[in-house]
């Protein structure tokens, strides 16, 4: 589509003379915005688009708290959440170019502890590894010890990274793994001389200009209150749900920013590395490095019939993707009730940032299609509509099948103080079984929002449900007893891996009695 109609931006008048500004419309921004939060129920979304250097677009719409109203604007903070890993990457570019350490370096050079499960991936394990989803460990393997809210240091995760049994051999498979990026945070750390938090704001957040934006909730100013909360959409209603956007999660997942300061990162990543202020944060050719694939991924029948996309791979903290023959740059984000999204098209030199307190991904992504449609004059398509047809589809198919089914063979249990006692996980740690009030209750340990009550299924097989609903992460647990009816280990999973979320990674605990 070929627009002519300038852009408004925050009420300023800018003059679009380049050809990438030139086809966005703020009106059709905009009403693609509105559209996308009424169909997609999202109570607050805040959107930037970048175009040649220039801020086209920032604006805040809707609420950032269901219950007081207050709106959003382009300085609302919201969580970034996975929108992280770039600037950790970032953070380990700098320190190539000063010299103190390079892309190839060994992790045990600069953590010496640093071990995994496999003897041959602990000495071979470099930097750009850490930063690639290539470890050999699963998706999400070991998130249990960042997710949701635990009390485990960096030492305490990095000394337990030894006992995850990888999914796949070393380099040879793409996993989303945060517990890397995690790491890749404390190597900053070590090589820096200071926290991974410092670093972001002193070295990365302070020079981009990122004044208001922080490398963890707790860090936000007092007096700053323009800060969202997130919504989960539970039993037909939105509930205001609130979480410390990830500070656990730390390079892997804990910054605090606004859609006016995002624009300033991704004005910095289509310029080479050079800020506003005409300084440079990390050289072009550590950019190189960043935005190259180290890992392909596969390339669906849909993903290609919708944009012709021929490869999909990973680099160093982004994901990148062929999009209607242009390279296309980014990633999501995401915690319980809140999504961001970064998308950049660098030779166009065009960024779209859109953060939301919703845990509807898909309404972000049709808001930033709608802008590339624009900015490429592709074909007119109602991307929102399209998207929340596939999105409410797929989420009623997933609800139907999240129920447990009928046990044709069912089995009693034995009384409950069978099944008490504290089982031990040798990478998360204590998990306590006990009788309260002729109930079965779970307690993880190190995990404040893990506490539940087990209710029989089959046999010495039990479905936990947590204290919390709204963590939609019902599980199974499955107790093996020995022959004097003492139990001798238990395995656990979802009971539904299309509704919880991966980063609930019960499949990979190995209970056993602590001894």
């Amino acid at each position: 589509m070929k627009f002519k109609t300038l852009l408004l931006c925050s009420a300023v008048l800018l003059g679009l003379n380049s050809p990438a500004q030139a086809k966005l419309e703020e009106q059709k921004i905009t009403a693609a915005i509105e559209q996308s939060m009424a169909r997609f129920d999202v109570p607050g979304m805040a959107v930037a688009v970048v175009a040649e250097g220039e801020v086209v677009y920032a604006k805040g719409f809707g609420v950032r708290h269901l219950d007081t109203k207050e709106p959003v604007t382009a300085d609302t903070l919201f969580g970034i959440a996975s929108n992280t890993k770039a600037f950790t990457s970032a953070a380990l570019a700098m320190l190539v170019d000063q010299g103190k350490l390079n892309w190839d370096d060994k992790v045990i050079d600069h953590l010496p502890e640093f071990r995994l499960y496999d003897a041959y991936a602990t000495r071979e394990m470099t930097i750009r590894d850490l930063l690639s989803h290539r470890s050999g460990l699963g998706l999400g393997q070991g998130d249990l010890m960042i997710w949701p809210d635990t009390d485990k240091s960096v030492d305490d995760i990095i000394q337990s990274l030894q006992h995850l049994k990888p999914q796949s051999s070393f380099r040879s498979t793409y996993a989303y793994n945060n517990l890397m990026f995690v790491t890749a945070g404390e190597v900053v750390a070590r090589v820096s001389g200071m926290s991974w938090q410092d670093f972001i704001e002193q070295k990365m957040l302070t020079p981009l200009g990122m004044e208001q934006s922080r490398a963890g909730f707790s860090r936000i100013d007092e007096d700053n209150s323009n800060y969202a909360t997130g919504h989960i959409p539970f039993n037909g209603k939105l509930n205001p749900f609130f979480v410390n956007y990830l500070e656990d999660f730390r390079g892997a997942g804990a910054i605090a920013s606004n859609v006016k300061e995002m624009s300033l990162w991704l004005n910095t990543q289509l310029n080479a590395g050079v800020m506003a202020n005409g300084e440079t944060l990390f050289s072009a050719k550590q950019q190189e490095q960043m935005w190259l694939p180290h890992i392909n991924r596969a390339v669906s029948k849909a993903a290609f019939t919708a944009t012709r996309q021929q490869f999909s791979g990973y680099g160093l903290g982004w994901s990148i993707v062929d999009y209607h023959g242009y390279k296309r740059v980014g990633h999501g984000g995401g915690i319980l009730g809140m999504v961001s999204q970064v998308s950049l098209l660098p030779e166009k030199k065009l960024g779209v940032v859109v953060l939301s307190n919703q845990q509807a991904f898909a309404a972000l992504s049709a808001v930033t299609e709608e802008i590339f449609e624009q900015a490429l004059e592709l074909e007119d398509q109602d991307y929102v509509e399209r998207f929340a047809e596939r999105h409410f589809k797929n989420k009623e198919q997933a609800y139907a099948n999240a129920k447990p089914g009928l046990v044709e063979d069912y089995q009693s249990a034995l009384p409950p103080i069978y099944y008490t006692g504290t089982l031990h996980d040798a990478w998360y740690g204590d998990v306590v079984i006990e009788q309260l009030d002729g109930k079965l209750r779970i307690d993880f340990t190190h995990t404040k929002r893990l506490k539940g009550e087990l209710q029989h299924h089959s046999g010495n097989s039990f479905i936990v449900k947590w204290d919390e609903p709204m963590l939609e992460a019902d599980a199974f647990i499955h107790f093996t007893l020995n022959e004097q009816n003492k139990v001798s280990s238990a395995r656990m999973h979802a009971v539904s891996t299309e509704v919880t979320d991966f980063s609930f990674d019960f499949r990979n605990l190995d209970l056993r009695p602590k001894k």
